[in-house]
């Protein structure tokens, strides 16, 4: 019996192999407001995902300052988890975002977890890719020049100051004055613009009320646009590591779909509170201030996340992201240092303006200050024909409204000008949740910069263009509006087919 069991035990001891693992291990030093500070692993790199095993499981953490003899981490989860002495494993990877095609209809936080009641987002048999949260901006040579226009059916925007797929065009205004409702039109728009693919949208929630987001998100079901979108939520009540961390996690997912050859369109909401978020991350890891007590690389914070928005050469792929942004103003002064940044970086801005917001004027686009760089070039030709009398026209009224207020009497044309830029502000009216399409803002701008509405009085405007339209739906779909849609253009033979259309609607109902 004890031979045998002697017989075993060197069986045993023989075919034990003894290895020797090294394993690069720290400390967490010092733990307090979502920042941890950690010593003994002076090798991780900048952005790299550290595991820190805690009581209560291991929670995710990024490394951000490099200093000399300490690595400044960001937690990302529950910082109270965290104690003083708890080890932390470098992971030798950066932090990357799981991304595939089940993430569409989700909402999700900026860590790829579900925010919703759908369950897994992943199934067991799906694909396992991950892009990198942080990534170096498409070169120059990748992409071409924006020429496809992304109709947001906002008449003001697709008229005056068009956005083209790979542009990034800033929403600019103070608080409470329809940044955010513009965004969510645009998003419902895409499903009803059948002229382009639909892209897939990205609405990105940072520091919002989770009341808010739960409303956008009812929103959008309701209109039938979650079947294209994802929702990245980092709430008010989460901390301003996720702040920081959700508009860099959304352009990976972006990014995902633009290299698929796809077209994706990603809105920030706001970037004002990622600032702040950077800002508190910054001062508590004693990062020295600057201006407005903003760190120093505010800027590239921002433009390297928006340089990431693009139009991708055919060679590689085609695809586009383009980026709407959102900037909180206070009392309208675009002048501070967050907004001034951020208009720089973007390819222009669609500027709200308090005043015409209680003037009653929605949504209160200022078209003389808003502006886009990329212009007509992400226009329809069909838009490009009427839109440019529109702006002119609006810009005269404006200047003559101004001028007229000290003037008693005016001449003919003064008067005439005038009716006709009123005219033109009540066209522009536009309620929330109500896009228009391309080839009916094109009708409508026809019929009134030719002077059709002139003599209809200001407060009958919006009413009887609604009613026009209406008209045309019943009459002319396939004749004038369905035309206009395909090609994209008016003809000579359109416009004489839409010039004996408006003549008959107008003729009934001056009648």
């Amino acid at each position: 019996m004890k031979d045998s069991i002697i017989e075993n035990l060197k069986k045993e001891i023989e075919g034990f192999k003894h290895e020797i693992k090294a394993e690069k291990m720290g400390r967490v030093l010092e733990v307090g407001d979502g920042i941890a500070k950690i010593s003994g692993i002076s090798e991780v790199g900048s952005q790299e995902m550290l595991l820190i095993e805690t009581s209560g499981g291991e929670v995710v953490g990024i490394a951000f300052n490099l200093e000399e003899d300490l690595v400044g981490a960001i937690v990302l989860g529950d910082s109270t988890k965290v104690k003083e002495g708890d080890v932390v494993k470098p992971t030798g990877r950066v932090l990357s975002m799981r991304v595939g095609d089940e993430l569409i209809g989700r909402v999700v936080d900026p860590l790829g977890n579900q925010q919703d009641e759908h369950g897994p987002i992943f199934g067991t048999k799906s694909k396992e890719l991950y892009y990198p949260v942080e990534r170096v901006a498409p070169s120059v040579l990748d992409r071409e020049s924006v020429n496809t226009p992304l109709h947001t059916g906002i008449k003001a925007i697709d008229s005056m100051i068009p956005v083209g797929r790979g542009q990034r065009e800033l929403i600019i205004g103070d608080r409470q004055i329809g940044k955010t409702s513009i965004a969510i039109d645009t998003i419902i728009n895409q499903g009803k613009d059948t002229r382009y693919p639909t892209p897939i949208c990205i609405y990105v929630a940072i520091g919002q009320k989770e009341s808010k987001v739960a409303k956008i998100v009812a929103r959008l079901k309701e209109q039938g646009a979650m079947e294209y979108t994802i929702v990245v939520s980092a709430p008010a009540s989460s901390p301003a590591s996720l702040w920081f961390l959700a508009p860099y996690s959304a352009t990976a997912i972006g990014e995902y779909f633009m290299h698929k050859g796809k077209d994706a369109l990603i809105i920030y909401d706001d970037l004002s509170k990622h600032a702040w978020a950077y800002r508190e991350l910054s001062l508590l890891l004693r990062r020295p201030p600057g201006r407005e007590a903003y760190p120093g690389d505010i800027f590239y914070v921002h433009s390297r996340l928006l340089e990431r928005a693009a139009k991708l050469s055919r060679e590689k792929g085609g695809g586009s992201l383009t980026a709407l942004p959102i900037i909180e103003t206070q009392l309208g002064d675009v002048s501070a240092y967050i907004p001034t940044n951020v208009i720089s970086i973007t390819d222009g801005q669609i500027y709200l303006e308090p005043e015409l917001f209680y003037q009653g004027i929605r949504p209160a686009v200022n078209a003389g200050l808003s502006v886009s760089r990329v212009g007509s070039a992400a226009q329809t030709k069909a838009m490009k024909k009427v839109a440019g009398k529109l702006r002119l026209e609006l810009a005269q009224f404006r200047e003559l409204a101004a001028f007229t207020q000290f003037a008693s009497e005016l001449d003919e044309s003064t008067r005439k000008r005038i009716e006709r830029g009123r005219v033109l502000i009540e066209v522009l009216k536009q309620p929330e949740m109500d896009p228009v399409s391309f080839e009916k803002q094109v009708v409508l701008f026809y019929a009134a910069i030719h002077g059709h509405f002139d003599t209809t009085p200001p407060s009958e405007v919006v009413k009887k263009g609604n009613d026009l339209l209406d008209y045309m739906e019943t009459m002319h779909n396939d004749t004038v509006l369905g035309v206009i849609q395909s090609s994209g253009e008016i003809s000579k033979e359109i416009e004489e087919k839409l010039k004996v259309a408006l003549e008959d609607f107008f003729s009934v109902s001056r009648s």
